[in-house]
């Protein structure tokens, strides 16, 4: 357990620094590229990040996969929150505006942009699993940040990082969580049905 969690610590670590970035990046399209860095972090390593992860929940039929999210998306959270805290005060002020816009945003429509999200970054994660390739990270991840699909890991350093904790921001972050999910798991699943994917 202990490792499960300090595994999400090190993903959600990994995420905030790409998060760090794109705040600091006055173009969008820089900002997202250098983002990558975090899931190409992820992946090297086999950290545990949650986003990357849940798509293959049908892959394991044992309550281990369901503890290995759990415990991961714990410790993502924990390295989020850390980080946001740690660098309020350089990167809050470019924080604040972005995570007023996303609480603006209508709760299906949170969940749907967190379901795109869900897809893409199952996408890049398994193309570098299966195909050995970091293009599905490296144009993936810039797609679904420059679309403005909602990534729930990055999206709890933003909000740590604005000083924004009210029960508003976290209903935003579980909605994020819950579109990640149905994006992910569907498209694992379209897979399988479409004789794309053996399991």
């Amino acid at each position: 357990m202990v490792k499960k969690i300090f595994s999400g610590i090190v993903a959600g670590l990994l995420i905030s620094i790409g998060g760090a970035v794109f705040l600091s990046c006055q173009d969008k399209v820089v900002g997202s590229v250098a983002f990558t860095i975090g899931l190409l972090g992820v992946c090297y390593y086999g950290a545990n990040l949650y986003t990357g992860r849940i798509g293959y929940l049908f892959d394991k039929h044992d309550k281990d996969g369901l503890t290995d999210l759990v415990f991961g998306l714990i410790g993502n959270l924990i390295a989020t929150t850390l980080c946001g805290l740690l660098l309020q005060s350089t990167k809050g002020e470019a924080a604040a505006p972005l995570c007023a816009a996303k609480l603006a945003q209508a709760p299906l429509e949170t969940v749907i942009r967190g379901a795109f999200c869900g897809i893409l970054v199952y996408v890049a994660v398994n193309l570098f699993r299966d195909k050995k390739t970091p293009l599905g990270i490296l144009i993936g991840i810039p797609v679904f940040i420059l679309s403005g699909f909602e990534h729930s890991i990055a999206d709890a350093f933003y909000f740590a990082a604005a000083g924004d904790f009210s029960g508003k921001a976290i209903v935003f972050i579980l909605l994020v969580v819950l579109g990640n999910s149905i994006g992910a798991l569907a498209f694992d699943r379209l897979l399988f049905m479409a004789g794309l994917k053996k399991k």
